[in-house]
């Protein structure tokens, strides 16, 4: 197929804008958006050239190639299971549900159907992060120990508030299952390395949040080992003052070591014994696209949701774009999540991940 990808986006706050604007940016077509009210549908329709509001039922009954999944999370697993069985490719906003059952039907659905269905892990396409996949994966002896962070403070303060807070809709882990499982996929796929055990442990920077007993985690620490006998830590937060959206990771070898940080995402920097040098970011290295925006000119968060758009499109035209999170991702992240979770319940012992 080489016709123009028509799109659906259900969902209108904050990601469904992100993700109509990468439809456009892949050369795709908003057609129908569907919301939680009418007014909802319509306010965002009216900003996307050519889109039209619509209810789900609509949009599972029309043309669409794509249903993009934008809602709360506990809505999730449904839509995504009536798009595919409605024939619809699915992109869906993780988690792909609220249990790991959940997470594994759909992922089984969408191989059964052969239909395209995508989870957005868009730090992937950062290219200093595919540049430093490509120089470990050439790194005869690799890392050994992968730290690093992920930070946020839009939750520092103890009245903030948000749909995620609830775990009725948002679920039972908040700062791990919303950014902590970023970090965990972008190790997996810049090193090869899988988790295979973890211990963590979670706790709030307020008891007290909006007025309610704090359901979910501010934040955590979490240690894991890998198959190939690597050491690990992270930290996440989404309550430390000043940290707006700090993806960094530090993955050192006895020959190299590479950080990243997503605030800062032209550079890359690489360690040695004897010498450190940092690569900025140009199209001609490896992790360059044929849509690469030429060197100099930033890569932001929203170039990448559009490359991976596109790669999920051209992924439904037929093509193997390289790192595309399937729906395999989505149900990898359920089972790391869950691992957090029965780990710092327990608080002793190390929790097996299941491959």
């Amino acid at each position: 197929m080489t016709q123009q990808m028509r799109a659906a986006i259900v969902g209108t706050g904050f990601m469904g804008s992100v993700h109509a604007r990468a439809v456009t940016a892949a050369n795709g077509r908003v057609r129908l958006v569907a919301g939680s009210s009418p007014a909802r549908a319509r306010d965002l329709a009216a900003s996307v050239p050519g889109a039209r509001p619509a209810d789900f039922d609509d949009v599972l009954a029309s043309d669409v190639d794509v249903v993009h999944v934008c809602t709360p999370n506990h809505l999730h697993h449904d839509m995504a299971r009536r798009a595919l069985e409605a024939g619809k490719h699915v992109v869906c906003e993780k988690p792909l549900g609220l249990t790991v059952k959940e997470a594994a039907d759909l992922a089984d659905l969408a191989d059964r159907t052969g239909l395209v269905a995508t989870v957005p892990f868009v730090y992937r396409f950062y290219a200093s992060v595919r540049l430093a996949r490509s120089l470990i994966a050439a790194d005869a002896r690799g890392p050994w120990l992968l730290h690093g962070s992920y930070l946020q403070d839009w939750l520092a303060a103890p009245d903030a508030d948000n749909w995620r807070v609830d775990t009725a809709r948002g679920g039972a882990s908040r700062a791990f299952g919303d950014i902590g499982i970023h970090w965990c996929d972008l190790m997996e796929f810049v090193t090869g390395r899988r988790i295979t055990a973890l211990q963590a442990t979670l706790g709030t920077a307020h008891p007290v949040r909006a007025g309610r007993p704090a359901a979910t985690e501010d934040g955590g620490v979490i240690t894991f080992r890998t198959d190939g006998g690597a050491l690990g830590s992270l930290v996440i937060s989404q309550a430390s003052a000043g940290r707006k959206n700090r993806l960094w990771f530090s993955f050192d070898g006895p020959d190299a070591s590479y950080v990243f940080d997503q605030e800062h995402p032209e550079r890359l920097w690489i360690g040695g014994t004897d010498a450190d040098r940092t690569l900025t970011r140009d199209p001609a290295r490896p992790g360059g696209r044929p849509r690469a925006l030429p060197a100099g000119h930033p890569q932001g968060y929203h170039e990448c949701f559009a490359d991976f758009v596109a790669d999920t499109y051209a992924a439904v035209r037929g093509d193997i774009p390289d790192g595309l999170p399937t729906f395999r991702a989505g149900l990898r992240a359920a089972r790391l999540t869950e691992a957090v979770l029965a780990s710092a319940t327990d608080g002793s012992t190390w929790t097996e991940i299941p491959r």
